[in-house]
């Protein structure tokens, strides 16, 4: 019987280069003119794996997306990983907004992953183990392919490829 190759495919992110851009982004507004005198604040919430912002109105929330984002970029996280929740009031006419650092692939996303997997017509097995997908094949060309469709699909989480066996 011939060997089965096989790769994890998971959505994962470093808590410690999160918590690098963080702190860079953090100097960058503590740096810049139009933020002196700011209420603005960021801040990483390590267990609830969650990013705290607090920002003075609408531009300036836009302006701290910006510096996250690019800082996050500069540390190699993808910016798919952090889901902006929707803005809402606080004291004093701040705007407060909660980022959620997605970690594991949902169950629907799996499910479309797997669907993408079998629409394309390779001779793999793809199966839904917890928050990640394993794929299995004889084939490691086929693997091969399928990691390049994944990465070429348009899915809103990112995605890494472990365990590549």
């Amino acid at each position: 019987m011939p060997q089965l190759n096989s790769f994890d495919v998971v959505s994962c992110v470093d808590m410690q280069e999160i918590d690098n851009a963080v702190n860079q982004a953090i100097k960058e507004m503590r740096n810049r003119y139009d933020f002196r005198g700011s209420k603005s604040a960021l801040e990483l919430l390590k267990t609830e794996k969650k990013i705290k912002i607090i920002a003075d109105d609408d531009l300036k929330l836009r302006n701290v997306h910006d510096i996250l984002k690019s800082r996050m970029a500069a540390r190699g996280i993808s910016v798919k990983a952090l889901k902006f929740e929707e803005p809402e009031k606080a004291f004093e006419g701040t705007l407060r907004q909660e980022v959620t650092l997605v970690n594991g692939i949902p169950a629907d996303k799996a499910k479309v992953i797997v669907k993408l997997i079998k629409d394309g017509g390779f001779k793999v097995q793809a199966a839904i183990q917890g928050d990640e997908v394993r794929v299995s094949s004889e084939s490691k060309d086929d693997l091969q392919q399928v990691i390049q469709v994944l990465r070429q699909a348009e899915l809103e989480i990112p995605l890494q490829f472990t365990n590549f066996r």
